[in-house]
């Protein structure tokens, strides 16, 4: 039986539709922010277009420096942690489809997760763009610097919240298949925060040449950061989280040595 659409004419009542999911998220440490699928295929090629009509809603999630403690350290007190995936990827799913499931019973959803790749190797999502025209964090690229001191160097760029700098990671997409939106609503720019050239050349060069010590989250002010524990758990290597974990008392040494070493920046 063919399902049936739900137009949605404004952004207010998008915000009916998915406010309650809102709020359960951020209880659980997590932001969202909707779009229409356009804006998003309408920045890409087609190989990496997401294969929905135009004016679908979607919504990305990303996690807040409060998912640490509110969700990931009562997941692994849960002992739901198991199997070879990476212990954030399995609270980041466990939570997201938790909410879903409660908020939307009767909606058709597809979830896809940050980690997750397509067939081709490529990833169902490309994040960092979802962030940008969703209007949650702005995107800065390469692209971003009018004299580029790097000549044809490749440099990765990196998305920045405006409340939160770079302490956030993006978790999900979310497109609810059926839901079609107008046009009342309208496309946000995000907050452009690393306004002088000066500082996007800073945070640049501090993403692509010096992540590991994590000083280009602190380009701008912000509201909330990692938690030492929090800082403690990203800064250890992959391979040695497991054996972190254990010593906080999370995992048995069966579960250590069952940890993969998925290479998380978080």
């Amino acid at each position: 039986m063919r399902r049936r659409e739900m137009a949605i004419s404004s952004e207010r009542v998008v915000e009916d539709l998915i406010g309650t999911f809102r709020e359960s998220l951020k209880a659980h440490g997590f932001e969202i922010y909707p779009f229409k699928v356009g804006w998003y295929n309408a920045v890409l090629s087609h190989g990496h277009h997401l294969p929905y009509p135009a004016d679908t809603l979607a919504v990305v999630v990303l996690s807040t420096p409060a998912m640490f403690e509110r969700s990931f350290l009562p997941f692994l007190e849960s002992r739901c942690c198991e199997g070879l995936r990476d212990p954030i990827d399995q609270c980041s799913a466990h939570t997201i489809s938790a909410c879903v499931s409660l908020c939307f019973p009767d909606q058709a959803v597809d979830v896809s997760y940050d980690y997750e790749m397509l067939p081709s190797r490529r990833p169902k999502f490309l994040a960092q763009t979802a962030a940008h025209i969703s209007g949650a964090a702005y995107y800065y690229q390469k692209s971003d610097i009018h004299s580029s001191p790097w000549a044809d160097q490749k440099m990765f760029g990196v998305c920045i919240h405006p409340k939160l700098g770079g302490w956030f990671a993006i978790r999900a997409l979310l497109v609810f298949k059926d839901v079609r939106v107008g046009a009342d609503l309208q496309q946000k720019d995000p907050p452009d925060c690393v306004r002088s050239q000066e500082d996007r050349i800073d945070l640049l060069e501090r993403f692509n040449f010096h992540w590991q010590d994590g000083s280009y989250r602190d380009i701008v002010p912000t509201e909330e950061r990692y938690s030492d524990q929090q800082i403690e758990y990203f800064m250890t290597p992959p391979g040695q989280r497991g054996e972190l974990l254990r010593r906080w008392g999370f995992l048995t040494e069966t579960d250590t040595d069952k940890q993969s070493s998925t290479n998380k920046q978080g």
